[in-house]
């Protein structure tokens, strides 16, 4: 079959499961010096696969040997609710992570089109990914057209703002190539100007190390207590920069019922949050992104939201984390306690000023 037939054949099949955009985009090597740099000022922080996986990362036939072309897929992922920033008793957790894991949505999606692909031609080998393996999704979402790198560094689009999740087909056939993307961040700065930990460094440079995202997720130890308070009550990921963004004004809904906000991801209690076992955590987060951060990872991060929440009503809780087993959660409520203990010193304080004054 020749490449452009077998090109249209296979986008159609993609939007038929579902996905809202599919680009593709012919493999060479990627311009691997960009990832040096960031490498060598260490912006991955902990994610030390990235430093491992880079010569994969630039040259994809080192991941699919006699791979030919890059299928690039978008999923939205948008089903809108206002996030609780002005509650300070409760979490915040990424929409992204609302709802049910991702991964599993995405890759019966691709393994599906993949099936089919190879139905098409007998000849043809292919590997899949999001965002698990060695490739660099974004670099070839804007290389195939799926939209363009903005200055935050996730992936943009005219038509779909920047929710959506991104999958990869690697396959070894000819195809019929679609044009980069265009930047159209233009002077746009809103999401450099609202990070709260300064993590975007410069237009499209992010330091991961700073990065809320980072700091809540893949971060395995303690949060530098100099990035604690500007996390607010966010417990898992961050959704400003995203939040800010222009593009991402008037945005399609998800048409994918998984990607539903589960109801107790929305707004969740903190205090309840925070009696959670291990047990709790596993079976409250199954089938869900938010297992990635791990139990120990996600009562390091409730103990910080409840330290900058200055409720002391929340104490006892953060009197209960302090019996826990693990010495970083104990950490973490002991600077929370500390936190809400100052504040309440510093308002009798006042209050004893006032009176005096009065």
């Amino acid at each position: 079959m020749d490449p452009q037939r077998l090109t249209q054949k296979i986008k159609v099949q993609a939007r038929s499961l579902g996905f809202d955009a599919i680009g593709v985009a012919p493999i060479e090597a990627v311009p691997g010096e960009l990832l040096q740099i960031w490498l060598e000022r260490q912006f991955q922080g902990e994610m030390s696969y990235m430093e491992r996986t880079a010569e994969k990362r630039v040259d994809p036939s080192k991941v699919l040997p006699g791979v030919r072309s890059m299928i690039s897929l978008s999923l939205n992922y948008l089903h809108p609710y206002e996030l609780p920033y002005q509650e300070p008793d409760r979490g915040a957790i990424s929409r992204y992570a609302s709802g049910d894991d991702y991964h599993d949505v995405l890759n019966q999606k691709l393994e599906a089109l993949l099936a089919h692909i190879k139905g098409l031609d007998p000849q043809a080998e292919g590997k899949t990914y999001v965002d698990t393996g060695p490739v660099m999704d974004k670099y070839w979402a804007a290389h195939s057209g799926i939209g363009w790198l903005g200055k935050h560094t996730n992936v943009l689009s005219r038509d779909a703002g920047s929710w959506f999740f991104l999958g990869e087909i690697l396959l070894n056939l000819d195809l019929q190539y679609d044009m980069p993307g265009e930047d159209f961040c233009g002077s746009c700065t809103r999401c450099i100007d609202a990070c709260p930990t300064d993590a975007i460094t410069e237009p499209y440079v992010l330091d991961s190390r700073r990065c809320i995202s980072y700091l809540t997720i893949e971060l395995r130890e303690d949060i530098p207590e100099e990035f604690r308070p500007s996390m607010k009550n966010l417990i898992f990921g961050c959704d400003i920069c995203q939040d800010v963004c222009p593009w991402n004004d008037e945005v399609p809904l998800s048409m994918v019922g998984d990607f539903q906000p589960r109801e107790g991801n929305r707004a969740p209690d903190l205090k309840e949050l925070a009696r959670l076992s291990a047990e709790d955590f596993s079976q409250r987060y199954r089938k869900s992104p938010i297992k990635r951060a791990k139990w120990r990872g996600f009562m390091r991060n409730v103990a910080v939201a409840i330290g900058n929440s200055g409720n002391p009503e929340m104490i006892p809780e953060l009197e209960g984390l302090m019996d826990r087993e693990d010495p970083m959660i104990r950490r973490h409520a002991e600077w929370a306690l500390k936190k809400i203990k100052g504040a309440r010193s510093l308002e009798k304080r006042a209050d004893a000023r006032g009176e005096e004054e009065g």
